[in-house]
């Protein structure tokens, strides 16, 4: 028998015994040959390359299949990171953001306008990407981080420059509060040409990146917790119905936002002008974002979600 031949013979074995599932005793039958043959045809077809053996982990089909029904559901991509037994909060936003950040890796090319909502999950995954020249990459902030004390532009201006550095990328900072005083100063200041720049070049955004805030996360939000809110804040948020919010935009269950008095006082960028930026990647871990995460969706901020194997679930188990 020839090495045509041959390898011919191994692939009808192989294909009768994995494919067609027929046992060693019938391809025996078949080929007119012994069992223990059959047994070293099979071993030469994997040696030949002709057969490749992948094995997946139990936890495999769970995120696949909380994946799949997350996707059904609201009409994005979705990848979810199994949760290793013993993870803390902590452990499980690191491994969400270091899977965020290879994702958003895969997106950005020459060219890319990427913006970016600051925020605790956003710290994380700038930390984990890769370090990579990205020609001509533009990184833009979507949301403003003073605070009431007058402080956050350090904070997000360590993180913007940690981006910055890792892609070779510029940086266009966006240096208003989070949330102004009175909505009458807001459109006084959206009328600033300085601010109508930064504005401009949100629209042009390519790509989005960001997270989900909560105001009761096991790891908390960091605009719930740097005295970005007051009392009477909280206190109004809670009669509008809030649960969470997008870019500093406050989201109700159902994903409304328009009419929370919260958002005619903050400059991040609302649902309906995130929904212009054709490729939107939202990171969320923490099974108590599972209702902001909600929120979101049903909002439409994403096309891309990454997400942690108990929030995947925790966002199903929503009524």
């Amino acid at each position: 028998m020839n090495r045509d031949s041959r390898l011919d013979a191994l692939f009808t074995a192989a294909r009768m015994y994995y494919e067609e599932g027929q046992t060693m005793e019938a391809i025996a039958g078949r080929f007119e040959v012994s069992r223990s043959t059959v047994s070293r045809m099979l071993r030469d077809a994997r040696e030949a390359g002709l057969v490749a053996i992948s094995l997946r982990p139990p936890e495999a089909h769970r995120v696949e299949d909380l994946a799949r029904r997350i996707s059904r559901l609201y009409g994005v991509q979705v990848h979810v990171v199994p949760a290793a037994p013993g993870d803390d909060e902590r452990e499980r936003l690191r491994t969400v953001a270091a899977a965020g950040g290879a994702l958003l890796d895969g997106m950005l090319e020459p060219g890319t306008t990427l913006g970016i909502a600051w925020g605790t999950t956003m710290a994380a995954l700038l930390a984990a990407v890769r370090s990579r020249p990205v020609p001509g990459l533009r990184i833009v902030q979507l949301n403003g981080a003073i605070n009431v004390e007058g402080s956050g532009l350090t904070y997000i201006a360590t993180v913007l420059a940690r981006a910055a550095t890792r892609w070779d990328a510029t940086v266009h900072q966006f240096p208003v509060p989070a949330f102004f005083d009175f909505a009458t100063t807001r459109e006084a200041m959206w009328h600033e040409r300085s601010v109508q720049r930064v504005l401009a070049t949100q629209r042009e955004a390519t790509v989005a990146v960001f997270s989900v805030g909560a105001f009761d996360a096991e790891v908390p939000s960091h605009v719930y917790t740097h005295n970005y809110l007051t009392r009477e804040d909280l206190s109004s948020l809670r009669v509008d119905g809030a649960v969470g919010d997008v870019c500093t935009v406050f989201l109700r269950a159902d994903g409304t936002y328009r009419d929370i008095a919260m958002n005619q006082r903050g400059s991040g960028t609302a649902p309906d002008r995130l929904a212009r930026i054709p490729r939107r990647l939202l990171v969320a871990s923490g099974s108590r974002k599972a209702l902001p995460l909600r929120a979101a969706l049903r909002a439409g901020v994403a096309t891309d979600v990454v997400v942690d194997e108990l929030t995947a679930a925790s966002l199903l188990a929503l009524r």
